[in-house]
């Protein structure tokens, strides 16, 4: 599998995986992060096809077809990795042992609330491990592009799509910003943006944006 095309939001800041020692890769833009760990965090990243110690995406020289994430991409493992059965990896998932979990999303909430798994009418394979990771009371961060196709808001008050989980969202990362959530606070507290792309305004976020939220004084650059 090729090298995958970086994206601003895979450039996850080193918040995001403080304090974490294990931290799941969703499939799709979330498996990228793997290339982009700063070398001072010291994390271990977990697929739930059954590995733990995922490294880098392989070059074109260094490909094993046999070594694949959940998204079925080939990946490399760093020194340590360890190989497990499926059934292994959720009970990990379940038992509450993964610290962070970075997933795709469709839709967010200004509540926190997560639709990630159909777009009903549209055929799906399966609902995959995300249930089990947002209910597993890990940091759920999810990484992705700020509109939908055609400009759809991603970020929204209330999701139209079925919910993968409610009041589940730690963090959001696009291309356009940071915004974190309290999703243990209030019903009615407002997302915050807490970090913006450089060459971004706030304006140009409030109108990608079809959700309320506060900004950050100050407010950092990504």
């Amino acid at each position: 599998h090729p090298n995958p095309a970086p994206s601003p939001s895979c450039l996850l800041p080193p918040s995001t995986l403080y304090p974490s020692r294990y931290v799941n890769l969703g499939i799709g833009m979330p498996t990228m992060a793997s290339n982009y760990i700063p070398p001072d965090v010291h994390i271990t990243l977990q697929s739930e096809n059954g590995l733990l110690g995922i490294g880098p995406f392989p070059t074109e020289d260094n490909v094993d077809a046999d070594t694949i994430n959940a998204g079925k991409q080939t990946i490399t493992m760093n020194d340590g990795s360890s190989l497990f059965s499926s059934s292994e990896s959720f009970a990990m998932i379940r038992g509450s042992h993964v610290d962070v979990t970075i997933l795709g999303a469709l839709q967010v909430a200004q509540n926190g609330d997560l639709a990630n798994w159909i777009i009903p009418g549209k055929m799906v394979k399966g609902m995959g491990g995300a249930m089990d990771l947002v209910a597993s009371d890990s940091r759920v961060v999810v990484t992705m592009e700020h509109l939908a196709k055609g400009g759809k808001h991603k970020l929204v008050e209330s999701c139209s799509l079925p919910l993968t989980g409610a009041r589940v969202v730690d963090r959001v990362i696009t291309e356009m910003g940071v915004f974190d959530f309290d999703k243990n606070g209030p019903a009615d507290a407002l997302p915050v943006l807490a970090e913006i792309a450089p060459g971004v305004t706030v304006d140009e976020v409030r109108e990608a944006t079809g959700m309320e939220f506060v900004v950050a004084d100050p407010l950092p650059t990504m």
